[in-house]
C-alpha cells in the first residue's frame, strides 16, 4: 500500500470516528444510554482502526483491534496506557449492551465517558498526524 492509500484510509476512518463521537452525543442527548455506549465504542473503534492501517496491521476481530493495540502500542510504551483501558472498558460495556438481556445503563454510567472518548479519538488522530507527517518530511 503506498503513503498515498494509507493516508487516504486514516484520514476516512478518523472521520468516521469523529461523525459517530457525533451521533453518541445526539443519542445522550436523547438519554438513549445503551446505544450512546455503541457509537462511543465504534467512534474509538474507527480510531484505533486508522492507526492500524497506518502500520498495515491487520486484524480480523474486535478483539484483534483491542489486542493488537496493546501488543503493537502500549507494551511498546508508544501510547500511555490509560488509553488502553478505556478501549478496553468501553468494549466490555459496549459487549454488554449489545449481548446481555435486561441491561440498561443509566445516565451516570454514560455521561462520565464522553470526555475520555473525545480525549482517545483526538489522541489517536494526533499521534497518527505525527506518524504521517515524519514520513512525509523523510520522503
Amino acid at each position: 500500500m503506498t503513503t498515498e492509500e494509507k493516508i487516504k484510509i486514516v484520514r476516512f476512518r478518523l472521520n468516521k470516528a469523529k461523525e459517530t463521537y457525533e451521533e453518541a452525543c445526539y443519542l445522550a442527548n436523547g438519554h438513549k444510554w445503551n446505544a450512546t455506549v455503541n457509537r462511543l465504542y465504534y467512534a474509538c473503534y474507527y480510531s484505533v482502526t486508522a492507526l492500524l492501517a497506518w502500520h498495515e496491521i491487520k486484524t480480523k476481530s474486535h478483539s484483534g483491534v483491542r489486542n493488537r493495540l496493546g501488543f503493537h502500542f502500549v507494551k511498546t510504551g508508544i501510547i500511555n496506557e490509560k488509553y488502553a483501558v478505556f478501549y478496553s472498558d468501553i468494549f466490555d460495556m459496549r459487549q454488554a449492551s449489545d449481548y446481555e438481556d435486561y441491561l440498561e445503563y443509566e445516565k451516570e454510567d454514560v455521561l462520565i465517558l464522553l470526555k475520555p472518548a473525545e480525549e482517545f479519538i483526538l489522541q489517536m488522530e494526533h499521534f497518527i498526524f505525527n506518524l504521517i507527517e515524519s514520513t512525509e518530511f523523510c520522503n
